[in-house]
C-alpha cells in the first residue's frame, strides 16, 4: 500500500462550491493536497500537465476527482469521457458533484465510467456533510490503483 497523501482534484467552476469544499476537507482534518480546475479545460490541462499546470509534472495524477457537470467551455460529462478515453489516467476515481438531478446526466455519467454521482444538497451544512464523508472515504479509506505520470 502506498503511504503518500493521496490528492484530490475538484473540477468546479463556483467558486462557493469550491471554496465550502475545501473548508469541508480541512474541518475532517484530512491532510490531502487540493488542486482546483475551473472549468473543464482547465481540467484537462491538470490531466495532461499543459497550460499553467505545465509545470507540475513530477507532481502524479490525483487520487479521486470531484467533477461538477455543468460548467462552461467544457462540461464534465466531456471532461469524463476524455479521463475514460485515455489510457494514462482512466483508471483515476471520478466522483460526479453536481447540482443535476436529470436522468440522462446520471445514465451518462455512469456509461462514461463515473464512480459515484452526488447530488450537490440545496442546504449547505448538508453539501458540507456529504464533502467530508467524500473526502474522507475516496482520500483516506479507498485505495486507489497505483498511477503514475509518464516522463516525456
Amino acid at each position: 500500500m502506498n503511504s503518500e497523501i493521496k490528492r484530490i482534484l475538484i473540477v468546479d467552476d463556483s467558486p462557493n462550491d469550491v471554496e465550502l469544499a475545501i473548508a469541508a476537507l480541512a474541518e475532517k482534518n484530512l491532510a490531502n493536497e487540493v488542486d482546483v480546475a475551473e472549468d473543464g479545460e482547465e481540467a484537462l490541462d491538470y490531466l495532461y500537465k499543459r497550460g499553467k499546470f505545465a509545470g507540475s509534472k513530477g507532481r502524479g495524477y490525483p487520487a479521486v476527482i470531484l467533477l461538477d457537470i455543468k460548467m462552461p467551455k467544457m462540461n464534465g460529462i466531456e471532461v469524463l469521457r476524455h479521463i475514460r478515453s485515455n489510457s494514462d489516467f482512466r483508471l483515476i476515481p471520478v466522483i460526479m458533484v453536481t447540482s443535476s438531478r436529470e436522468e440522462k446526466d446520471l445514465v451518462e455519467s455512469y456509461k462514461l465510467g463515473a464512480n459515484s454521482y452526488v447530488v450537490k444538497p440545496i442546504d449547505i451544512v448538508q453539501f458540507i456533510d456529504a464533502i467530508k464523508v467524500m473526502g474522507q472515504y475516496w482520500a483516506v479509506i479507498n485505495q486507489p490503483p497505483p498511477i503514475k505520470f509518464k516522463s516525456d
